[in-house]
């Protein structure tokens, strides 16, 4: 145990801390799902809810899974494992393995995409489409059995590569080129789409208060964005937190990180839906907005060529920053559990998630008539992982925290680094015990539509 301590890799500096855990929190959904549901949900209404749960759920969580891996030092499953021998706590770690696998698998598909969308902008495919052959396109490209995959499998080698460097090499160094490269080209997409005449609609869908829109459905959207915006229950942040020193003060990382992915999110809002509505196209939410609706304002817009090759430049980034975290999950609970080579793990893990990965993506064309429970196994792998493992992960997460981890332990690990104030411990103790396992509850039972299922119960 001394001797993995002192050789453990850590992350080297503050902004390098900070770099990789706000990528791993940066993501897709960040660029198409929270602008989207943020319009539909009543702008800055949802916006203000959305805020609140951050603050009483996202940030508590956070930090409590940066608490659990740097006073642990391990993998997100040995992290339990060290923490709480010999009890059923340690088998907590097992859901963030498993969904780490399993999100990786298609979210390495969906990423592949976005590479392919870079060619199809350089080339300028899409000049002189009409939005139902664009659509075509896109629906064709998925489902044909080889190119996919072809993109794909470029995805998983470029992470694998950057995981396989290791944490100082690898994933510091990268997220510390990354992530600016990411700010600096969605700024650029910002000033663009703002200056669009008629970009103000686009504005007024992202921002303008509508409460009435605010109904009951956008308070349980905005409550599981909260928990799932920020990558929480798969583990990347208990990872990420073993490789943190003693010196970072472990508050104001998890501060830091939920600020920069609710502003990158705002950005990608004020990117996209001026541009839309500025071209009078109707905004669409999921893939659709991403592959379908866009190609179509860019071909429009004047210089598109250019702002189309950036903003799928920037989807490859967000994607490629978040697939590291989560391989390094996989790779450190190979390595640590395993005991296998960093290389030896990486190429392994890389290797078994991209297999799992073609089977997803040919689930959409050739396969599509393969169902289990009526879905694809993409949508189920997705299904289960967002639906069953996060869910589950976090809570018992905060419980762990909470109830069995304790605040002493939780004031030791925290006050390292930084001051603590008293008020703050109550409050967070508080949060992780009561309020964050409660809420996360409602978005399992949500997200198995067994909350629809008493809400009609009691409408009768």
């Amino acid at each position: 145990m001394t001797g993995q301590r002192k050789t453990r890799a850590q992350f080297g500096s503050k902004f390098g801390v900070f770099a990789a855990a706000a990528g791993s929190a940066i993501g897709l959904g960040n660029i198409w799902k929270f602008p989207y549901i943020t319009g539909v949900y009543g702008g800055a209404a949802f916006l203000f809810v959305y805020l609140g749960f951050i603050l009483a759920i996202g940030l508590p969580v956070m930090l409590s899974e940066l608490v659990i891996g740097r006073r642990s030092r391990r993998n997100a499953f040995g992290a339990f494992n060290k923490l709480a021998p010999g009890s059923p706590w340690r088998f907590i770690g097992s859901f963030g393995v498993a969904a780490a696998f399993l999100i990786l698998s298609f979210y390495g598909v969906v990423a592949g995409w976005s590479i392919k969308y870079i060619f199809f902008s350089l080339s300028n495919t899409f000049d002189g489409f009409s939005p139902l052959q664009i659509a075509e396109t896109f629906d064709a490209f998925v489902a044909d059995p080889g190119k996919p995959l072809l993109y794909q499998i470029i995805f998983m080698i470029l992470t694998g590569a950057i995981v396989i460097l290791g944490v100082h090499n690898g994933i510091e160094s990268f997220s510390k080129v990354l992530m600016p490269i990411l700010l600096i080209i969605i700024l650029i997409l910002d000033i663009r789409a703002v200056t669009l005449h008629g970009a103000g609609e686009g504005l007024r869908f992202l921002f303008h208060p509508d409460f009435s829109k605010l109904t009951f459905e956008g308070v349980l959207s905005a409550l599981g964005h909260a928990f799932f915006s920020l990558s929480l229950g798969m583990g990347t942040l208990i990872t990420y937190g073993s490789y943190v020193n003693k010196q970072n003060n472990l508050i104001n990382i998890a501060v830091q990180v939920t600020v920069a992915d609710t502003v990158v999110a705002i950005l990608a809002g004020i990117a996209i839906f001026p541009a839309v509505f500025a071209f009078h196209i109707e905004p669409d939410g999921g893939v659709g907005l991403i592959f379908k609706t866009l190609p179509n304002v860019f071909i429009q817009m004047p210089g598109g060529v250019i702002f189309s090759v950036l903003f799928f430049i920037l989807l490859t980034i967000a994607a490629l920053t978040s697939a590291i975290s989560i391989l390094e999950v996989v790779v450190a609970y190979f390595v640590e559990e395993l005991k296998l080579h960093r290389r030896s793990a990486t190429i392994i893990a890389t290797s078994l998630i991209t297999l799992l990965g073609i089977i997803c993506s040919l689930s959409l064309g050739i396969y599509s008539n393969v169902q289990v429970f009526n879905k694809t196994i993409f949508d189920l792998l997705d299904f289960i992982s967002a639906n069953i493992l996060l869910p589950l992960g976090g809570m018992f997460i905060a419980l762990f925290i909470g109830w069995f981890f304790g605040k002493f332990r939780v004031m030791r690990e925290v006050a390292q680094g930084g001051s603590l104030k008293g008020w703050f411990l109550t409050v967070f103790m508080n949060l992780v015990r009561f309020v964050a396992p409660i809420a996360i509850f409602i978005v399992f039972l949500n997200g198995l539509k067994i909350l629809d299922a008493v809400m009609a119960l009691f409408k009768r």
